[in-house]
């Protein structure tokens, strides 16, 4: 016989059993809300975390199939909790740590730091090394191997290779342009690792009482400098140190290099950076050999704004020195911000 049923009116009185969330270790936990993040579209920065995790992370998720509502929630309630619980957050390594003070300790306590410590970078170095002095990768590219040297002039900017690439003796900047033709090939991990070296390279050498050298901070100076100060400055020079004098000869700018400097391609990109009103100025104001970039600029702009301008400036009439020098500094202030962006390149000056 069979056993006494129930009544069915009583099974519709009788509650279900709750169903209970699965116990689940921390690493799957951790796996459940990466997965959710980036199921929402949230742009996690899992680069930064040491590869060992992230090989766990990615191991971890392939083990993984499906997670029942109640779980989900529970997962989610538990992080929630624990997010709410923290009032303050420091980051993890001490490259985290210098990125948290950069800008309140000085360069030479971090190297100090650094080197005391043993330098172990972490994240992604060629996000470093874009934010570096391009002139500071010249020794890389020069001494370290071809194959190097091509990674790296591939990885910047092309207008930041450009530039490098032009500082670099003929023979040596041929082969790298040969050897960037054969890097498509090359592992990301070999890229990676390549990256890295760069920056424990560049992280190894001596931190320097001034970001420029000699050269560029005399030849920054003088390119605000009036124009006599300069003159009388570069004939000491002369006298005192020719070589030097003739460095910094190349590393002045100013208003009357523009036609030698300027690709005529670029005059429009600095006239629209520059007050029309302090334009008009500059240009009525460039007389005897400043007469020749004036003349440059005027020719490389439209017709129509042209004519506008000559209109303006015999109108203007003549123009005290004072205010025609302000007025051409900031049109080389504005050259040199251009350059620095990378939207213009200077010529080297010693061709048309």
């Amino acid at each position: 016989m069979l056993p006494d049923l129930p009544d069915i009116a009583e099974l519709g009185n009788t509650a279900l059993p709750a169903a209970t969330p699965r116990a689940l270790s921390r690493k799957q936990k951790a796996a459940i809300i990466v997965r959710l993040l980036l199921s929402e579209g949230v742009e996690l920065k899992l680069a930064d975390l040491p590869d060992a995790m992230q090989t766990e992370l990615a191991h971890q998720m392939s083990t993984m199939r499906f997670v029942d509502r109640v779980t989900l929630k529970s997962v989610i309630d538990e992080f929630v909790e624990e997010i709410e619980a923290v009032g303050l957050s420091f980051p993890g390594g001490l490259e985290g740590a210098l990125s948290v003070l950069d800008g309140t300790i000085s360069p030479a306590t971090v190297a100090r730091i650094r080197k005391a410590k043993g330098f172990n970078f972490s994240g992604d170095p060629w996000e470093t090394i874009a934010g570096l002095d391009p002139n500071s990768l010249l020794p890389v590219l020069e001494e370290e191997s071809t194959e190097v040297a091509a990674v790296l002039l591939s990885k910047l900017k092309v207008s930041t290779a450009a530039a490098l690439l032009g500082q670099i003796p003929g023979p040596r900047a041929r082969k790298l342009a040969y050897a960037i033709s054969l890097t498509g090939g090359v592992a990301p991990e070999v890229v990676d690792r390549i990256g890295r070296a760069v920056v424990e390279r560049l992280d190894a050498q001596p931190s320097r009482a001034f970001a420029d050298g000699p050269v560029e901070r005399v030849g920054a100076i003088l390119n605000f400098a009036p124009g006599a100060t300069r003159d009388d400055v570069l004939t000491g020079l002369d006298e005192e140190d020719a070589a030097f004098a003739e460095e910094v000869r190349k590393a002045i700018f100013t208003f009357a290099n523009i036609p030698e400097r300027i690709d005529a391609r670029d005059i429009p990109k600095i006239t629209r950076d520059v007050d029309q009103a302090v334009l008009i100025t500059a240009l009525a104001g460039a007389t005897g050999p400043l007469q020749k970039a004036a003349e440059f600029i005027l020719e490389n702009i439209s017709k129509r704004m042209a004519d506008q301008i000559r209109e303006e400036m015999a109108n203007v009439g003549k123009v005290k020195d004072k205010d025609a020098e302000e007025a051409m500094n900031t049109i080389v202030s504005a050259i040199r911000e251009l350059e620095a962006a990378g939207e213009i390149l200077l010529l080297s000056g010693d061709e048309e």
